[in-house]
């Protein structure tokens, strides 16, 4: 419930809220993320903790480029931030027919087993209480050769560099959660949050073990976030 909260008082200014902290760099990070996808008019995408729709208007947009259609299920645990996305989709003037939306727990999702050809989580994963279980359940959402993408914040390397991001994300980002959003617990929750996150290779590890092949990460600014991926082969 306190996480539920959490995201509840930020959903408003969640992207104003990232743009300031990360100087509009997570949108070239979730740019990447799109990239690496590459889908078809046919991928069948699944975002998941994507309430606000940054990663699936990208989807769209990218499909429209390619002048097809597509659709994306939209799913998020948090309404408020469901809500939040459904606003944009509509200042967007996105075919509403391309996008569905589903507030659920990406830890018991309610879709049906081998049913999406690819499964996105961006800064999302981190906030389930249950890393495994999250997984599990993108396993089995996927069909057969489906793909699974996560951008996350990671590990900083080298040593000196993490020194410096510690004493930006600490004494600076809550700071500015105050300023911009009126909110200082969330982003102290959320620098909190990225500190307790598994290394990249020990996350590569956890989506080994959920059943994925080709498992495979890549740092994007020194490590601050990684983009990882698998198969269900």
């Amino acid at each position: 419930m306190i996480l539920h909260q959490v995201f509840k008082n930020v959903a408003d200014s969640y992207d104003a809220m990232n743009d300031v902290m990360s100087c509009g760099v997570h949108r070239l990070w979730k740019d990447e993320l799109m990239k690496t996808l590459d889908p078809s008019p046919r991928t069948r995408l699944l975002d998941v903790a994507g309430g606000t729709g940054d990663i699936a208007f990208r989807y769209l947009k990218y499909i429209s480029d390619m002048e097809g259609d597509g659709h994306v299920t939209i799913a998020d645990i948090n309404s408020s931030m469901l809500e939040e996305g459904k606003k944009r989709a509509l200042n967007l003037k996105l075919n509403q027919d391309s996008v569905s939306w589903v507030e659920c727990d990406a830890e018991n999702l309610p879709m049906e087993s081998d049913s999406y050809s690819a499964y996105t989580i961006a800064f999302g994963i981190r906030n389930v209480t249950h890393i495994d279980k999250a997984l599990d359940e993108a396993y089995r959402v996927l069909e057969p050769g489906g793909r699974f993408l996560c951008l996350e914040f990671s590990q900083v390397n080298p040593a000196a560099l993490r020194w410096l991001y510690d004493q930006y994300s600490f004494n600076v980002i809550p700071v500015m959660g105050h300023v911009v959003a009126g909110q200082w617990k969330p982003y102290q929750y959320l620098v909190e949050s990225i500190r307790k996150f598994p290394s990249q290779e020990d996350f590569k590890y956890m989506i080994e073990s959920a059943g994925f092949r080709c498992v495979t990460y890549s740092n994007l600014t020194f490590g601050v976030v990684a983009i990882h991926s698998g198969f269900k082969l």
